[in-house]
């Protein structure tokens, strides 16, 4: 990659609004983000959350013991979902998307592909026309069981995500980045499993999801913490608020019935 290159693309890494609090601005000028709303993140001030002893220290000691264990103890998995991938749709192993971290910086999140090569980038499933059409069969079983999102292992090994914590947003989900900065939701590691994951996962409308993922950050402690690695195994064994393509289903059901 030449100098110019990668300066571009360290470029695209960085947030300007890293560390700010933020407010969504409709705006009908904007391109639609990845919200399905057209309008910009606007800074309002600094974040002034403070972390606490078992967030700084602890819960970054259990996420690299558990994280280290779970890369050998789950490698023969790794191969086998390899190769059925590249039987599925030959292509990348991994795709990579840019996810707004602690404190709003951005990183690059990890998972197996599930999707085919011809799946627009940067587009959530909820937004995408016909999203059954992009999903390839072992992709298919993959989100249904969460084992797409098992590389984010090694995000977690590397300190950009936590076991438990807010999941990581799109850096273009603005109105969700707003809603989070409401409850100090941006000023957490974001996880691989959280307090909404259990509590509505893809069901769950934009607000509900920030106040949840708020009510986590109230919570944050190590018991929280194991309560919502417990309740992660029941929902991934029951496959619960898993909706190909929905966002704010739950919502959509309970108006229907």
């Amino acid at each position: 990659m030449s100098h110019n290159a990668q300066k571009r693309s360290n470029d695209d890494y960085k947030n300007p609004m890293e560390g700010r609090k933020v407010i969504f601005i409709e705006d009908s000028s904007d391109k639609e983000n990845a919200d399905g709303v057209r309008g910009h993140l606007e800074a309002i001030g600094n974040s002034d959350y403070r972390a606490g002893i078992y967030e700084k220290c602890v819960k970054r000691i259990i996420d690299i013991a558990l994280s280290g264990i779970g890369l050998v103890v789950l490698s023969p998995v790794y191969l086998i979902v390899i190769i059925a991938i590249k039987i599925d749709d030959p292509g990348p192993v991994l795709f990579t998307q840019k996810r707004v971290g602690r404190n709003k910086k951005y990183f690059k999140l990890h998972k197996f592909r599930s999707m085919k090569m011809s799946t627009p980038h940067d587009v959530p499933t909820h937004m995408l026309d016909n999203p059954d059409q992009y999903i390839t069969k072992v992709g298919r079983l993959m989100r249904r069981t969460s084992i797409d999102e098992l590389p984010q292992v090694w995000d977690i090994f590397m300190g950009n995500m936590s076991i438990i914590g807010p999941r990581p947003a799109l850096w273009n989900q603005d109105v969700l980045v707003a809603e989070r900065d409401k409850y100090n939701a941006n000023d957490v590691k974001p996880g691989l499993t959280g307090w909404a994951q259990i509590n509505g996962r893809d069901e769950l409308e934009i607000p509900d999801k920030a106040k949840l993922d708020g009510d986590y950050v109230k919570k944050l402690s190590f018991p929280f913490d194991v309560k919502c690695f417990i309740g992660t195994i029941f929902s991934v064994v029951k496959s619960d608020g898993v909706v190909e393509g929905g966002t704010g289903e739950l919502h959509k059901k309970e108006k229907n019935q």
